[in-house]
């Protein structure tokens, strides 16, 4: 089965010269000129991966990528004119799986979507689980149903913070969390002043895994970004 990309851009030209180049790839192409009308979209028919310009009327390419993530885990990548490096790294924060700078060539951006594309479906095939509400990593099951986690079959006594850092870590092992979308995504925007207080939660949080014992790490630290949760485990 073709997958479904949808493509948004405010430009007119652009989405028809995409659509055109993706429809000719074999792909199903749906169009949206605006930040609303993309996540209409996608509320109503998720496609199997999003083409997301960066300046949208309505809402910017940024709060769609942030409302995306809050719900899904969608591949999507950023078209954006922004050539300043930290504004690409902040699409990267708010979700986004890769960028590509415009002008850009198809068939760079046919590259991009399958690579995208490859690295989600690996990562879909390793971590699909039984039960959906029950995501497991090696050791450690975290249901997400109960709001419950436990190592070796043993529950964990949790703080509500500390398992939602977990749940969001797990969930896309190796990906790289700066300690700003870590506060974003588990506490809330009120929190974001206190960008620090993430590193005790975490600390707190490797106590209980056991991430302070021996060789095994569940969670790494990247240092002068964030976190990311072990590829291997």
């Amino acid at each position: 089965m073709a997958l479904t990309i949808l493509v948004v851009d405010d430009e007119q030209k652009i989405l028809d010269m995409v659509t055109r180049f993706l429809t000719s790839e074999g792909y199903n192409v749906k169009q949206a000129l605006d930040g609303p009308a993309a996540l209409e979209t996608i509320h109503h028919s998720p496609p199997d991966l999003v083409l997301l310009d960066w300046m949208l009327p309505g809402k910017s390419g940024i709060d769609v990528c942030k409302e995306i993530r809050a719900h899904s885990l969608i591949p999507i990548i950023m078209l954006t004119a922004r050539v300043d490096e930290s504004e690409k790294v902040l699409g990267l924060e708010m979700g986004a799986d890769d960028y590509i700078t415009k002008p850009f060539g198809l068939r760079e951006l046919a590259a991009r979507i399958r690579s995208v594309m490859r690295r989600y479906e690996k990562h879909s095939e390793i971590t699909a689980p039984v039960n959906p509400s029950i995501l497991r990593r090696g050791a450690l099951s975290i249901d997400t149903e109960k709001f419950e986690a436990s190592l070796q079959d043993q529950p964990l006594n949790l703080t509500a913070t500390e398992f939602k850092i977990l749940h969001t870590l797990a969930q896309r092992p190796g990906v790289v969390y700066s300690r700003l979308q870590l506060m974003r995504l588990v506490m809330g925007e009120a929190y974001l002043n206190y960008e620090r207080s993430i590193d005790t939660h975490v600390s707190n949080l490797r106590k209980k895994i056991g991430d302070t014992q021996g060789e095994q790490k569940y969670i790494l630290t990247v240092f002068g970004v964030g976190y990311k949760f072990a590829e291997r485990y």
